[in-house]
C-alpha cells in the first residue's frame, strides 16, 4: 500500500477520493500530486468541487518542472519557449515563419488559416481576386498579410472576412491596394466580433486612382487592447474612397487611426461611422484630408451614440486647398466622455467647409473660423444613467438584484462562458524563479517574447497594473499564479475551515432561467469570501480579493419549460456599494447610485469564491 493512502482516506471529505488518490499514486512527483498534499496540509473544511482546482494544476511532470526551472532561474526561457508553452500549457502566440507564397493570377481562397502571407494578386493586370476566410473563428489568432493587390491595373478584387469570430486575435495587415490604377477593391470585414482584438493596419488604397470600400473594420468587438489603422487613401489621385464602419458596437476598445485621405488630388472621400453606438472607446483619430488639393470629404458619425470615453480628434482638411468638407455629427453621445478636436480646417484655402453638430464637454481648438460653418455647437453635461438608454451595453443578467434570487423568479442569464485563452497554474518552483513586477518588465518581455507595443507587452503591463495598483477601500487583494498561492490567499483572509465554490457548468448562459433551492451561505447573513477573477496573463493569473458585506448564495437554475435543473449557480451580492464609481455598470444597468443599492452578480466559469464553511 502507499505509505500516504491511509492519511488520505482518512482525511478527504474535502476532495473526490478515488480521482484524488489515483492521482497521488499515479505520479507522487505532479503538480496535482503535490497541490493534494498542500489541500491537505492547509485546508480543514470540506469541499465537494475540489476537482475544479485541481484541474487548472500544471501538467509539467518532475523532471520537466526542474528542467524549466533552472532556465527560469537564469532568465533563459526564451530560448525553449514554443516547448515551455506548450508542455505548461500557457498562452503564447506562436511563432510564424514568413511566406514565401505569391500568387500574381486570379485566385479564389475560401479559407486561409493563421500563416504570414507574402503576396497576393501583387502586379495583376485585369481580373478579379476573391479571398473569403482569413484566420476565421479561432481563439488565439495571429498572422500577417503583407501585400494584397500591389501594383495592378484596372484589376476587381474583393476580401470578405479577416480574423472574424475569433477570441485573442494579434494581426497586421501591411498594404490593401497600394499604387493601383482603375479597377475596384472591396473590404468587407476586418475582425469582426473579436473578443479581444488588436490589429495594425498599414496601408489601404495609398497612392491609389481606383474606386475602393472598406465596410467595416473591428465592428461588435469587446475590450481590444489598441486597433492602429495608419494610412487610408493617401496620396490618391481622382479616387472614390468609401469607409463604412470603424470600431462600431464595440465595448471598451481602444483604436488608433492616423490619415485619411491625406495629401489626395481630386479625390472623393466618405467616412460613415467611426467608434459609434460603442461603451467607452478609446479613439484617436489624427489627419484627415489633410494637405489635399480639390478634393472632396465628408465625415458623418464619429463617436454618437456613445457611453463615456475618451476621443481626440487632432486634423481634419488641415492645409488643404479647393476642397469641399462636410463633418456631420461629432459626439452625439449618450453620457459624454472626455472629447478633444484640435483644428477643423485650419491654414485651409478657397474651400467651403460645413460642421453640423458638435457636442462634447471638453474643447474645440484651432479651427478656422473664417469659412467654417457651425450648425449646432454644444457644450453640455449629460446626466448620470436612468439604466434605461444606455443598458443595452450592460448584458442582461450580468448585475441584478438580492430579491431576484427567489424560488419560483425568472431571471435572465448572461453569457457566463469563459472567454480566455485556456491556461494552467505554473508549479510554485518555477513560478518564484519568475519575475512580476513592472520595474522588471523587460525580463518578463524576454522571458515571452513579448515585442515593443505588440499584444504581448500589453496584456503583461495591463495585469501588471491592475495586479499593483493600491485596494480600493475595504478591500484585500493579491494575484495569484499557483493554486497554493491561491490557498495561502484564502485561508489568510478566511482562516483554514473553509470550502471553494464555483458556478456547476455554463448551462443557461445567454437564456432565460428559474430560480431553484436557493441556500444562503452562513444563513443569509453578511459574510467574508474572497472572489478569485482571471486575468490575461501567459500562465493562468487570478485575481483574488475580499470585499467586505457581501452576502453568498447558492441556487439550482431550473429550465423554464420543464423545471428540471440544468445548473447550480453562485451568486455574490455586495451590500455596500457607496465606494462604487458612478458609471459603474451595474448603476447603469440597474439605474441607481453608489450606496444607494445592494448589486449581485453570478461567478462565471472557472471564477471561483471561498466561504468559510457551514
Amino acid at each position: 500500500m502507499h505509505p500516504l493512502l491511509p492519511f488520505v482516506l482518512g482525511c478527504l471529505g474535502l476532495l473526490n477520493v478515488n480521482v484524488a488518490v489515483g492521482r497521488l499514486i499515479g505520479g507522487e512527483f505532479s503538480a496535482e500530486a503535490s497541490l493534494v498534499r498542500y489541500w491537505i496540509k492547509e485546508i480543514r473544511g470540506e469541499s465537494p468541487r475540489s476537482e475544479f482546482l485541481l484541474s487548472k494544476a500544471s501538467p509539467l511532470n518532475a523532471v520537466d518542472s526542474a528542467t524549466f526551472a533552472k532556465l527560469a532561474a537564469r532568465n533563459s526561457l526564451s530560448t525553449r519557449l514554443p516547448e515551455f508553452c506548450s508542455a505548461a500549457k500557457l498562452f503564447c502566440f506562436p511563432d510564424l515563419d514568413p511566406s514565401l507564397e505569391q500568387h500574381a493570377e486570379d485566385v479564389s481562397f475560401s479559407v486561409y488559416d493563421q500563416k504570414n502571407f507574402t503576396n497576393y494578386g501583387t502586379s495583376s493586370v485585369g481580373g478579379v481576386d476573391s479571398f473569403k476566410n482569413y484566420s476565421q473563428d479561432g481563439n488565439v489568432v495571429t498572422d500577417s498579410f503583407r501585400r494584397y493587390s500591389r501594383d495592378s491595373a484596372d484589376h476587381d478584387d474583393e476580401f470578405s472576412n479577416y480574423a472574424t469570430s475569433s477570441n485573442v486575435a494579434e494581426e497586421n495587415f501591411n498594404s490593401y491596394g497600394h499604387s493601383t490604377a482603375g479597377g475596384s477593391g472591396t473590404f468587407s470585414n476586418y475582425q469582426f466580433d473579436v473578443n479581444d482584438p488588436t490589429s495594425r493596419f498599414t496601408s489601404y488604397s495609398d497612392s491609389s486612382s481606383r474606386s475602393q470600400t472598406f465596410k467595416t473594420y473591428s465592428h461588435d468587438a469587446n475590450a481590444g487592447l489598441g486597433q492602429s489603422f495608419t494610412s487610408y487613401g493617401k496620396h490618391a489621385d481622382g479616387a472614390a474612397d468609401e469607409f463604412s464602419s470603424y470600431s462600431v458596437s464595440s465595448n471598451v476598445v481602444g483604436s488608433d487611426f492616423s490619415n485619411y485621405g491625406a495629401d489626395g488630388h481630386a479625390a472623393n472621400e466618405s467616412f460613415t461611422s467611426y467608434g459609434t453606438d460603442s461603451n467607452e472607446p478609446q479613439n484617436n483619430f489624427r489627419n484627415y484630408g489633410t494637405d489635399g488639393n480639390a478634393s472632396t470629404l465628408t465625415f458623418s458619425n464619429y463617436r454618437d451614440s456613445t457611453t463615456i470615453g475618451d476621443d481626440t480628434f487632432t486634423s481634419y482638411a488641415k492645409d488643404s486647398e479647393d476642397e469641399k468638407v462636410n463633418f456631420v455629427n461629432y459626439g452625439q453621445s449618450v453620457t459624454l466622455g472626455s472629447d478633444t478636436f484640435t483644428g477643423y480646417g485650419e491654414d485651409a484655402e478657397g474651400q467651403k467647409i460645413g460642421f453640423k453638430t458638435y457636442d462634447g464637454n471638453t474643447s474645440f481648438k484651432h479651427y478656422a473660423k473664417d469659412g467654417v460653418e457651425f450648425a449646432e455647437y454644444n457644450q453640455t453635461t449629460m446626466p448620470l444613467s436612468d439604466g434605461k438608454s444606455v443598458n443595452r451595453w450592460i448584458e442582461p443578467g450580468k448585475f441584478f438584484r438580492e430579491a431576484m434570487l427567489k424560488e419560483g423568479n425568472m431571471i435572465p442569464m448572461p453569457d457566463i462562458r469563459d472567454k480566455m485563452p485556456k491556461r494552467s497554474f505554473l508549479p510554485r518552483n518555477i513560478l518564484l524563479k519568475l519575475p512580476f513586477s513592472t520595474s522588471k518588465i523587460a525580463d518578463i518581455k524576454r522571458n515571452f517574447r513579448a515585442n515593443d507595443n505588440s499584444t504581448m507587452e500589453k496584456i503583461i503591463s495591463d495585469a501588471l497594473s491592475e495586479c499593483e495598483r493600491p485596494p480600493s477601500a475595504g478591500e484585500t487583494k493579491r494575484c495569484v499564479g499557483s493554486a497554493e498561492d491561491m490557498i495561502d490567499f484564502a485561508t489568510s483572509v478566511l482562516g483554514r475551515n473553509i470550502i471553494l465554490r464555483n458556478t456547476e457548468s455554463t448551462a443557461g448562459s445567454k437564456q432565460e432561467v428559474m430560480i431553484g433551492k436557493v441556500k444562503g451561505i452562513n444563513g443569509g447573513e453578511v459574510t467574508k469570501s474572497v472572489s478569485c477573477h482571471q486575468s490575461l496573463y501567459p500562465y493562468l493569473l487570478y485575481y483574488c480579493h475580499s470585499v467586505p458585506k457581501v452576502r453568498v448564495y447558492e441556487s439550482d437554475l431550473l429550465d423554464p419549460k420543464t423545471k428540471s435543473k440544468i445548473n447550480h449557480g453562485v451568486a455574490i451580492c455586495h451590500i455596500d456599494t457607496s465606494a462604487w464609481g458612478p458609471r459603474h455598470g451595474a448603476f447603469m444597468a440597474l439605474g441607481s447610485r453608489p450606496g444607494e443599492i445592494e448589486v449581485c452578480h453570478w461567478i462565471f466559469e472557472n471564477d471561483l469564491t471561498w466561504t468559510i464553511a457551514d
